[in-house]
């Protein structure tokens, strides 16, 4: 029998098992992605065409009680990953800020989407037992996001509006969260070196992926601090621009070093006790500071660059370490609250239509990943 024959008759033998009453497209297109598989690959390996698997996805068409069971085991999913989604909106690729846009390639970018995806399933399915944190961003003006001074304005009604005292942001992914945006750290397993982290205002909350490679409080802190200037100035620009990239740094120089608080413990020469000294204090890295003592003026043109080339002598991590990157807590605080009440994971698993490990992977991303010592 030639292929195309065989393809028909394994299509018939599908339609005759019937079909399955309850399976989500969003959930299949988190599975596919998660997995990195192309639907040219997918759709080869069950037998059915692309635009098959495009039209699933959509919803536009339900599989059989066979092709679904063929999709799981493709997909290395259990079934009732498959059979529902509580949020199935997928997050579109070209609303995400991604650091390094053009260098990430597509497949990687879609992998961590997915990724974020899921977690806002898991998400939607703990806010139905506990209210979290609404979302409350403030809305900048950002007529003057073209200019430095402009930036530095916007930083400075963002410290003023999420409520941020003089002197160092305490916990930049504890403000985020507090102000209703979602953070998720992308597991080792699923990181591609070329993929930074991201941020979208397209899904139902703000969500912003941390990446786990950068295992530096200091590296971590400006990256939210990036990550939230996009939230704030760039909910009206296509993602990718050298342009708004530079930017989303400008704010975040500004918003946690602003200019007239932290030039009193800048150096006005290469001293780099000075630095070391600055760097713990804002919970900054040299890096970041030496750039700042430039841009405010205060460090010359030849000291500038005697900095950075010793910078980039001790590469990173650079000396003097601040301890572990800041991690997200929200979910692991309700799940927790949850157990004290009597709900536990896998209830939540069940009402979310999900496997209790998928559930957990996606806690444990939003959890703060150091050990605590309960001294009670």
């Amino acid at each position: 029998m030639s292929p195309p024959r065989e393809r028909a008759a394994a299509a018939r033998r599908r339609r005759a098992q019937g079909t399955v009453d309850t399976f989500s497209g969003a959930r299949l297109g988190i599975a596919r992605r998660i997995a990195r598989l192309p639907r040219t690959e997918l759709a080869a390996r069950v037998g059915i065409s692309p635009a098959a698997i495009t039209q699933l996805e959509r919803d536009q068409i339900r599989p059989t009680t066979a092709l679904a069971a063929e999709l799981t085991l493709a997909l290395g999913v259990p079934s009732e990953f498959l059979l529902r989604s509580v949020s199935p909106h997928p997050i579109p690729a070209s609303s995400a800020h991604f650091r390094s846009l053009r260098s990430t390639p597509a497949m990687s970018r879609d992998q961590a989407l997915a990724f974020a995806e899921l977690g806002l399933e898991v998400l939607t399915a703990v806010e139905d037992f506990v209210d979290l944190p609404r979302v409350a961003l403030p809305v900048l003006d950002v007529s003057r996001r073209d200019t430095p001074e402009g930036l530095a304005q916007a930083a400075r009604q963002a410290r003023d509006a999420l409520g941020v005292a003089d002197g160092p942001v305490p916990h930049v992914v504890r403000l985020l969260e507090t102000h209703g945006v979602f953070v998720v750290t992308l597991p080792d397993e699923l990181t591609d070196r070329r993929v930074d982290a991201f941020s979208t205002a397209a899904a139902r909350r703000p969500v912003v992926l941390l990446s786990p490679l950068k295992d530096d409080k200091a590296r971590s802190r400006f990256d939210s601090a990036h990550e939230l200037g996009h939230l704030l100035l760039h909910y009206d620009a296509e993602p990718g621009s050298k342009v708004i990239e530079n930017q989303a740094h400008t704010f975040a120089a500004a918003f946690l070093t602003p200019a007239d608080e932290v030039a009193d413990d800048l150096p006005r020469r290469l001293d780099w006790p000075a630095f070391h000294h600055a760097k713990r204090r804002w919970g900054v890295s040299l890096k970041a500071l030496v750039y700042r003592a430039h841009s405010l003026k205060l460090l010359n043109e030849s000291a500038y660059r005697r900095a950075n080339v010793r910078l980039a002598e001790w590469g990173n991590p650079e000396p003097g370490p601040l301890g572990p990157p800041e991690s997200p807590s929200l979910l692991g605080t309700a799940i927790a609250m949850l157990g004290e009440i009597g709900v536990t994971i896998h209830d939540v698993a069940e009402h979310a239509s999900l496997p209790v490990e998928s559930v957990q992977d996606i806690v444990d991303a939003a959890t703060d990943r150091r050990p605590h010592i309960d001294l009670a």
